[in-house]
């Protein structure tokens, strides 16, 4: 069934938890993440991020999306992902997605409100969510500088402004592969968390070690954004699993492969995430 995002983070919030939020660029992506969603009875996040679109269109993905997420039975949020075009948001939500994440981070604070607030304006019409970010996520070089970092005195005043339903925030988390071990501001989290009063989105979630993701619970962080180590363990396993395999390698076999590999890391990041099975 389909959800926003406000309504799954007050069921994370409620049980002191964080919903997994994973990219998704393919059917055997969208699989993974529900199969392993169901298989657990835990709530789940699908999104879709613009800059995937060199793989596969929103237009072709999306209603696919919407359409698995619909028939899910557990909760599912649709999502649309880091997207600073407005046109794309209102397209999203026309085709069924629950909520949106406008990503004005590269403005000054003042447009990045102004614009928020109209892309809160647009998810309304719908009933939909609004995600937001503050501060600057890093990427690429798999580190995090300091100045970089979400100040809680913006963060408050962006919360209030703005109307938003979540805000990602950047404490130490990179997008992409890490190249050293990510240092977390933790009281920073808990920090802006308490003077927010809406919940935290952590980005580059993957690649965090088990204990750092429940630290970031524990201070606040509701939603974590995960797809790099996903797709990278899909990847790998395929690659060796060719290299295994004596004669014909079938594209059908490659894409179960995959999904199948994909579905056991989703499965244990949301057994983290959630607190379940004592992981």
């Amino acid at each position: 069934m389909i959800v926003t995002l406000e309504t799954i983070l007050e069921l994370a919030d409620a049980k002191k938890m964080a919903i997994g939020a994973f990219n998704v660029t393919e059917l055997e992506g969208i699989q993974s993440v529900l199969n392993a969603a169901e298989e657990l009875g835990q709530p789940v996040i699908i999104q879709f991020v613009p800059i995937h679109e060199e793989y596969i269109k929103l237009e072709t993905l999306g209603p696919i999306m919407v359409m698995m997420a619909d028939k899910a039975t557990v909760p599912v949020c649709v999502h649309l992902d880091h997207c600073g075009n407005f046109d794309m948001i209102k397209r999203a939500l026309d085709m069924g997605f629950s909520s949106v994440m406008y990503d004005g981070s590269m403005y000054s604070f003042e447009e990045n409100v102004a614009n928020t607030k109209t892309a809160v304006e647009i998810a309304s019409g719908y009933g939909g969510s609004v995600e937001a970010e503050i501060g600057a996520m890093n990427s690429e070089d798999g580190t995090a500088e300091d100045d970089s970092y979400t100040d809680p005195d913006e963060a408050e005043k962006f919360a209030k402004l703005t109307g938003i339903h979540a805000l990602a925030c950047s404490f130490g988390t990179v997008h992409g592969l890490y190249k050293a071990e990510p240092k977390l501001d933790f009281p920073r989290i808990k920090e802006i968390r308490d003077r927010i009063g809406i919940p935290i989105v952590m980005h580059g979630g993957s690649g965090v070690s088990d204990e750092d993701f429940k630290k970031c619970i524990a201070n606040g962080v509701r939603k974590i954004n995960y797809y790099t180590y996903r797709a990278k363990k899909g990847g790998e396993y395929v690659k060796k699993k060719c290299m295994e395999t004596e004669g014909p390698v079938f594209f059908h076999d490659i894409t179960c492969w995959a999904r199948d590999v994909m579905t056991q890391d989703v499965r244990h990041a949301i057994e983290v995430f959630s607190g379940i099975n004592g992981k």
